[in-house]
């Protein structure tokens, strides 16, 4: 069965107001980031992902990093999977979400891999989340991360063809336990 995992990355220094945190670099991982990114590998060790593409945001790329490290993979960039930007709509969010979504569901169906991992942040997952056919209502008892994401750092979301191969299986499989 082919899956996407969404994942969130790990937790970045909050603290960090002299970088602009919706640009590249954006803030860094924190010690705490880096092991939710390791606790991320270790869940997707037996989740057959042949490929990575992560945002070009330090703290996504970085935690990308930790989990293609543990997984024996490579992580492409993609800009399309950057935050949420000030000047982006949320349905302008959603259709930039959706594309890289379809090209990389589109990908591995044709490749026949089994899954592959989108590494990037709350908003988009939120908005994809949308785009996939998740109400309002659920996606609303979901944000209670911080800053109100459905997803926690290094939290992963499941994405596979429902059972009548229309519809879209979408569940939160993943949220660390680190110290």
């Amino acid at each position: 069965m082919q899956t996407i995992y969404l994942a969130r990355h790990a937790s970045p220094d909050w603290n960090r107001k002299d970088i602009p945190y919706h640009l590249p670099p954006g803030p860094p991982l924190t010690p705490q980031g880096r092991l939710e990114a390791a606790a991320l590998g270790a869940f997707l060790r037996t989740a057959n992902i042949r490929t990575i593409a992560s945002s070009p945001l330090e703290r996504c790329h970085h935690t990308a990093r930790i989990v293609g490290d543990t997984l024996s993979l490579s992580v492409a960039i993609d800009d399309t999977l950057t935050e949420w930007q000030p000047d982006e709509s949320s349905g302008a969010l959603g259709r930039r979400m959706w594309r890289i979504f379809r090209d990389t569901w589109e990908a591995t169906v044709d490749q026949g891999h089994q899954a592959a991992l989108l590494l990037t942040h709350g908003g988009p997952i939120m908005e994809l989340l949308r785009r996939l056919g998740m109400s309002d209502k659920v996606i609303e008892q979901h944000r209670v991360y911080d800053h109100r994401n459905p997803v926690p750092p290094a939290g992963v979301w499941q994405v596979s063809r429902g059972h009548d191969h229309t519809s879209w299986e979408l569940s939160l499989v993943f949220v660390p336990q680190v110290a």
